[in-house]
C-alpha cells in the first residue's frame, strides 16, 4: 500500500488540496495498477516559521 506525503507549505483553498490529492491518487494508481483504495495521500503543511532555507527561516527572507 504506497502512502504519499506531501511537506509543504500551508494551502488556503480546501478544494486545491482535493484537486491535489485525486491528482496524486489518480498517478500511483496508474503507475502502480492498483486499486485507489490502498493509496494513501498525506499533506503535511509547515508555516514559515518552521522552515529554514540556506540557514535562514522563510519567515524571515520574506520581509
Amino acid at each position: 500500500m504506497p502512502n504519499i506525503t506531501i511537506d509543504g507549505p500551508k494551502i488556503e483553498n480546501i478544494e486545491i488540496k482535493r484537486v491535489l490529492i485525486q491528482e496524486i491518487t489518480d498517478s500511483i494508481e496508474k503507475a502502480y495498477k492498483i486499486p485507489r483504495d490502498h493509496i494513501i495521500v498525506v499533506i503535511k503543511e509547515n508555516s514559515p516559521e518552521n522552515v529554514g532555507v540556506a540557514g535562514k527561516l522563510i519567515a524571515d527572507m520574506r520581509r
